[in-house]
């Protein structure tokens, strides 16, 4: 083909042809890649870009504009209901024309946005979020740690200049029962990109500073747009993880990020998160207060019948020692009684065996037995009863009733 072109010649055939061809509006959905927010009264422009599910590497690319009239009633619409503004990272389904200028190109220009896709979108992210923390089982370990019986020494997540936090902070000053809490603040992003990497390392820090019973996360004021910084798997699975009982108060009456369902306990506003601890400590105090009662009580009635047991003591013990001695004296007399039986009887007993002991020694006297007739022969000064162990020549006494024989051994023969 021997006719050259120009670029701007051939640019005006493709906006012939695209003129021709695509003269329809197309719903396209995709992610916002590029948003830039235009001065009030300004046209919007932006990039929308299509990303591979799995390498997430980009596959389809275009650039959009939306003109200032449509763009400021689109955005006041979309905020409304989708709680959202049309910002880098988002899912959007828009409604377009194609357009293709000479000098600048292909663009999509934006006529209308679907705000129930972007919902669509978010809480499918929530969802998956939810499902992979439950898969890891670690949703409700947060849930399940024990709040500790009284929460005085608070650790909150925040932003310094927020004016959430300064709600916090009065409310609990200013509570109607003059408790005390000791507060410290532990500063961190609270919208935005940083979000998640920021209280990651406020939570890191909480950790190694003095023990504290509760770590508050708070918010308050802003976008409800900005609330979708929250939904992280990293920051979500670092709060469910966290050894201390940690309380969301981050959102509005209708919002609600994926921090709510695993913190510890989640509250709408900073102030409602103040209410609630002031609330925990007034029950845990009224409980105390009834233990304090019951204690005191039961003391009291104990007292009186310990003081009813000593005044019945006091009446019955001289009663009890007068029949006590009355009893030893009764005791006494009849063991004197029997003494007095049993001694003389003893006493006549002990006579009579030692006239049997008298008769038996007579009857074993010697000289008894000499008057009889008998003899008793000794050799040496002992009797003799054998004749074994005598030799001839030892000397012999024989005593008889009325004296001493003397006898020389000549021979000893046995029988």
């Amino acid at each position: 083909m021997d006719e050259v072109l120009t670029l701007f010649e051939l640019n005006s055939l493709v906006h012939e042809v695209i003129e021709s061809n695509f003269d329809e509006e197309y719903w396209v959905t995709g992610e916002l890649s590029d948003a830039g927010t235009p001065a009030f009264g300004g046209h919007f422009y932006g990039e929308l870009v299509q990303k591979d599910e799995e390498s997430d590497r980009i596959v389809a690319r275009a650039r959009i504009t939306c003109w200032a009239r449509t763009y400021n009633m689109l955005r006041l619409r979309f905020q409304k209901e989708a709680g959202e503004t049309l910002r880098k990272g988002l899912q959007v389904k828009l409604l377009v024309e194609i357009n293709f200028h000479e000098q600048y190109g292909y663009s999509l220009n934006v006529l209308d946005i679907d705000s129930t896709f972007t919902l669509g979108d978010l809480a499918k992210r929530r969802r998956e979020i939810l499902q992979q923390l439950e898969k890891d089982g670690i949703l409700h370990d947060n849930q399940s740690l024990p709040l500790p019986r009284l929460l005085r020494r608070i650790a909150v997540i925040s932003s310094p200049t927020a004016a959430g936090y300064g709600d916090f902070c009065h409310q609990l000053e200013q509570n109607d029962y003059g408790f005390h809490f000791d507060v410290q603040l532990f500063p961190a992003v609270m919208q935005g990109e940083q979000v998640p990497e920021s209280i990651i390392s406020a939570l890191e820090t909480i950790l190694s500073e003095q023990p504290f019973d509760l770590v508050v996360i708070i918010r308050g004021g802003g976008a409800s747009s900005d609330l979708s910084d929250f939904d992280t798997y990293e920051l979500a699975a670092c709060i469910a993880q966290y050894p201390l009982p940690v309380l969301t108060g981050i959102g509005h009456e209708r919002d609600e990020t994926v921090l709510d369902f695993v913190a510890h306990t989640k509250v709408k506003t900073p102030t409602a998160a103040a209410a609630f601890i002031i609330e925990h400590q007034a029950e845990e105090a009224a409980l105390l207060d009834e233990l304090y009662q019951r204690i005191t009580h039961s003391a009291e009635e104990r007292i009186l019948r310990e003081k009813q047991r000593m005044e019945h003591q006091k009446a019955v013990l001289p009663l009890l020692f007068t029949n006590f001695i009355q009893g030893k004296q009764n005791g006494l007399q009849l063991l004197r009684q029997r003494l007095m039986t049993a001694i003389p009887q003893l006493i006549e007993r002990e006579h009579h065996r030692h006239q049997l002991l008298e008769k038996r020694l007579e009857m074993l006297d010697p000289r008894l037995l000499l008057k009889r007739g008998y003899s008793i022969t000794t050799c040496g000064g002992k009797i003799v009863r054998s004749i074994e162990g005598l030799a001839e020549g030892e000397v012999l006494t024989t005593q008889i009733e009325n004296g001493e024989i003397y006898s020389k051994v000549v021979l000893c023969k046995k029988n």
